[in-house]
Parts: C-alpha cells; sequence; structure tokens
C-alpha cells in the first residue's frame, strides 16, 4: 500500500482557499501513484472551537462528502478525509470521512477524545464507536490527534483487526516530542502501520501546528518523515503489509496479553 500523507498549511477560517488546496495536493498523490491519500485535522477551516458557524462547519458533512467522493472517484484514490468540522442536528463534531476507488464515501468516524485543554469540548460533542473499514481489502482504522495519548484507543482498533490506523492531527509544535513518541509507541506496541499526518503552519493565533508528519511501520521504523521543517510537504510511503505478520510472528506481544489481569 503506498501512501501519501499530506502535511498541508490550514487556513484559518479560509474555507474555499483550504479546498483548492486540498483538491491540488490529492491531485498530486494521485499523480504520484498513491493508493491511499491522507488529510490532516480540520483541514477546511482550522482547528476552532469557539465561533463555529454554518459556514465554517460543514452541516451533516455534505460539502465535504461530496469533495471526496468527486475526486476519489475521479482520481481512482482512496482518500482518508482528515477532518472537518461538522453540524449534525443540533450537534458538532469533529469528523473524518473516508471515500474508496470508486468514490463511495465508506466510513465516517467521530472524534471520541475531545481535547479539553483548548476547549474542544466545550462546542463539539464526543462520538462513541470505533470505527475500521477496508482499503483495498486492507484492515484499516481511523483515531484523531489528541486519542494517540489515549493507548486503549489504538489497542481496541488493533483488536479489531485494523492493520493500518491512520491519525490525522493538528499538533501544536510546543509538544512535537510528544507527537513524535507517541505515534511510535503506538505502532510498536500493537505491531500495526501509523499513518500520522499533521498540519502545518499557524494553528491559532501565535501558535503553530508542528508538522513532522510520519509513517511508521510495526517496529517503529519510520517509512517517511517530514521531520523538523515544518512547511507544507507531502511525504510518500510502502506499507509492506507481509512485514505486519513477521513481526507479530517474531514478536508475540499480542498472544501475550494477560487479559485475565487487565
Amino acid at each position: 500500500m503506498k501512501i501519501a500523507a499530506i502535511q498541508m498549511k490550514v487556513a484559518l477560517r479560509q474555507v474555499e482557499q483550504n479546498y483548492k488546496s486540498a483538491e491540488a495536493w490529492l491531485r498530486q498523490a494521485a499523480a504520484a501513484g498513491a493508493d491511499v491519500a491522507v488529510l490532516p485535522e480540520m483541514w477546511s477551516g482550522g482547528f476552532i472551537t469557539n465561533d463555529l458557524d454554518e459556514r465554517l462547519a460543514d452541516v451533516e458533512g455534505q460539502r465535504a462528502k461530496a469533495f471526496l467522493e468527486r475526486l476519489a472517484g475521479e482520481l481512482k484514490i482512496n482518500i482518508v478525509g482528515g477532518s472537518v468540522a461538522t453540524k449534525k442536528g443540533a450537534d458538532y463534531f469533529n469528523t473524518c470521512y473516508v471515500a474508496d476507488r470508486q468514490g463511495h464515501i465508506i466510513a465516517d468516524y467521530d472524534k471520541a477524545h475531545l481535547f479539553s485543554f483548548a476547549g474542544e469540548d466545550k462546542r463539539f460533542s464526543a462520538g462513541d464507536q470505533l470505527v475500521t473499514f477496508a482499503l483495498d481489502g486492507v484492515p484499516c482504522g481511523i483515531i484523531i490527534c489528541y486519542e494517540i495519548r489515549f493507548p486503549e484507543w489504538p489497542r481496541k482498533q488493533a483488536m479489531a483487526g485494523t492493520e493500518v490506523l491512520f491519525v490525522p492531527a493538528e499538533w501544536p509544535l510546543p509538544r512535537v516530542g510528544h507527537w513524535r513518541v507517541l505515534n511510535q509507541a503506538r505502532a510498536i506496541e500493537n505491531q500495526i502501520f501509523v499513518v500520522a499526518v499533521n498540519g502545518c503552519g499557524e494553528a491559532v493565533k501565535d501558535q503553530q501546528n508542528a508538522g513532522n508528519s510520519m509513517i511508521i511501520d510495526p517496529l517503529g521504523k519510520l517509512l517517511a518523515d517530514a521531520g523538523a521543517d515544518p512547511e507544507e510537504k507531502m511525504i510518500l510511503g510502502d506499507a509492506e503489509l507481509a512485514e505486519l505478520d513477521k513481526a507479530r510472528n517474531n514478536m508475540t506481544v499480542l498472544k501475550d496479553r494477560r487479559i485475565d489481569l487487565y
């Protein structure tokens, strides 16, 4: 599985600009031969928690879904659509949509662990479902940003059969060390591929996103790394899925769990 992680510079509140940028990057990913392209968290308007309206929050996800369906079908590429702010009924959610090569939305996930430190829980409602899906027959899963700090959630993904876990984020530069360690740890302890796709540029006033997008194999090896340069870019990595079985057969961590104790 050839994966394109799109480290996009998300312009705060500039929805039209962000849609144009996302389309350009997705076309570049398809031209590079990627099987899957991944966008960052809140790519359509930025990580906004206090002044959402129907211009910044996608009502029922209609625009984002139509956008992903159109490009996935036209370009014949799977797209993990990072996340966008959605309004469902009276509630707001941080939602990821996934489109397959045929241009069908095959999964949607509402972020379950909200970042209370930044007030996300005061404006958004939390999802309550673990979401898995298959891309080209490969079992995949999705968690969003802050959720990488909760090891139980990626472990539930692994126990549900996930082999490639996508982690779109808008992770800030001051905590970039945590971002790198946590994503590698989740890959190693669950023996899965982790695709950690962060935004770059200004997150909120006077705070930058960290970049440092990574594609990590089940042993924690970096298959692709955007590195410390927090600029807009795309990285490509080949997930050799046979390596997952090899890692699990050599180091039987999942089999040796003591589920009678914890």
